[in-house]
Formats: structure tokens, sequence, C-alpha cells
């Protein structure tokens, strides 16, 4: 009987193994996967904005999403390794105020979105305050 029940149990046992491991296999991002890819995409900016010869607080204005502090590690990363090897900043192709002009447009439109969404809600709470006191 005993070895009946530990074969179950070896069994369950590789079984939940076997269908806890095809998670990442499904495209399943666990909270930590997310925060690692959200670190290594923040410190890319900041390396490439180093890179660019741009200052931190332009690659913060353009990358208004991306985490800031992994924006200032890979800025500051790309800095060291370019002071150690002698390398010259490219310049940008696109002109800086093209860039930065797109980057406000994005956000006024973001900004728009938010502001639209009270605004309508707003609008309910006032019919809703005319309809009681049209009840009364």
């Amino acid at each position: 009987m005993h070895r009946h029940a530990f074969l179950r149990v070896l069994t369950v046992a590789v079984s939940a193994v076997a269908f806890l491991g095809g998670c990442d296999a499904l495209g399943i991002e666990s909270p930590e996967k997310l925060a690692a890819v959200r670190d290594a995409d923040g410190k890319a900016i900041g390396g490439a904005c180093r890179h660019a010869g741009r200052a931190i607080e332009d690659c913060y204005a353009l990358n208004k999403k991306a985490d800031k502090a992994a924006v200032f590690a890979g800025w500051r990363d790309m800095n060291d390794y370019m002071r150690e090897n002698k390398i010259e900043p490219v310049p940008p192709q696109l002109a800086t105020q093209t860039l930065t002009q797109v980057a406000s447009a994005k956000a006024a439109q973001s900004d728009e979105a938010v502001e639209e969404k009270p605004s309508a809600k707003a609008g309910k709470a006032k019919d809703g305050k005319a309809k009681d006191s049209k009840a009364q």
C-alpha cells in the first residue's frame, strides 16, 4: 500500500514540475521578468542617449515612460565606458528641437486623453445634479 502511495506522490510531483516548467514556453511573464526587461530597456535608452551626447535631462524628457533610475544607470555606465576608451559622442542625425517637439506632442496627446476622462465624468455628475433638481 505504501509503495502505491509513494508512486502517486512521485507522479503528481513530476507532473507539477513539468506543468509549471511550461509557463515560460507559453509566454506567461512573471513580475520579476517584466522588471528585468524594464530595467534593461532603461539602461539601453540611457546608454544610447549618452553615446549620442545627450544630457541626462534631455534623455528623461524624450523617454517619459522609461524608468529614470535605469536610464541614469545606463547613461552613467556608457559615460564611464566612453571616458575609459576615449570615445567621442556621435551627434544625432535628427535635430534635437524636432525630437523635443515630438516628445512634447506625445505628452500633450496623453494629457488630453487623461483630461477627457475626468471632464466626461464631470458632465455626468452635472447631468445627475440637474435631474435631482428637476425632481424636486
